[in-house]
């Protein structure tokens, strides 16, 4: 039987401000990317969404991006190779205490937003940032944009990693995801969504927009959790997963 594993991003909320439903994702997706304070988030959101999904059998994973609450860690920032590398070990290393206080562990990493948009464009900036993780935690999972320097970046380092693709995102010729200013950059139809994706898994490979076919890895898929449209999207998705015969569980 064919698998995937289904991710979300969460954890985002800050103070009393909540971003998305976390609570009815947990009971859909099977790996959580939980942000770590600097894009969105705070020690406190952290602990509750580690522990719910930690008593759901969700995987955690941190979720580091750029020190930029008020953009939502989408702007790019230019940092030396010292601080980036600091940024995301010490955005791992909060998440780790975290998890651990709860009782879980962090599985994986994935890089947030504009970091993970520049780490895709730029293959040193990954290099630089999953080296920095792998030094905090060498059997860490690494979860990379499929098909890109990204994921060429890990299969260097000898990481493990999971190939990631997008359930509510358009792509371009090279892999890369349409820039959300563009028109069709994001997708809403869950539907539609739920189709593409198991196109992709049956198929092994990344459809864009234009119709090419891009081979690649495919370990798991990604539903954003900061939408109004969140959950019905991961709903959408697993049950087309589901009833065309994919097995929907997290990776390993």
């Amino acid at each position: 039987m064919m698998r995937v594993d289904l991710n979300s991003d969460m954890g985002e909320g800050f103070g009393p401000w909540r971003m998305g439903d976390d609570a009815a994702l947990l009971d859909i997706v099977t790996s959580a990317n939980i942000a770590c304070g600097f894009h969105a988030g705070d020690p406190d959101v952290m602990a509750r969404t580690m522990a719910r999904a930690h008593a759901k059998g969700v995987g955690i994973g941190a979720h580091p991006g750029f020190a930029d609450l008020q953009g939502f860690g989408r702007r790019r920032i230019r940092l030396g190779k010292e601080e980036l590398a600091n940024m995301v070990a010490y955005q791992l290393g909060a998440a780790q205490g975290i998890a651990r206080s709860v009782g879980a562990e962090v599985r994986h990493l994935k890089l947030h937003g504009a970091l993970s948009n520049m780490a895709t464009d730029e293959p040193e900036i990954a290099r630089i940032c999953y080296e920095a993780a792998l030094k905090v935690d060498p059997g860490l999972i690494l979860v990379v944009l499929a098909g890109t320097g990204m994921e060429a970046a890990a299969r260097d380092l000898g990481a493990a990693y999971a190939g990631e693709i997008f359930a509510d995102r358009a792509y371009n010729d090279d892999a890369s995801l349409v820039d959300r200013s563009q028109p069709g950059a994001v997708l809403h139809d869950p539907v539609e969504a739920g189709r593409r994706m198991v196109q992709m898994i049956r198929e092994g490979a990344i459809m864009t927009g234009s119709g090419k076919r891009i081979p690649c890895r495919i370990d798991t898929i990604c539903v954003h959790g900061d939408s109004s449209e969140a959950v019905k999207m991961a709903e959408g998705v697993r049950h087309a997963l589901v009833e065309d015969g994919i097995d929907v569980r997290r990776f390993d």
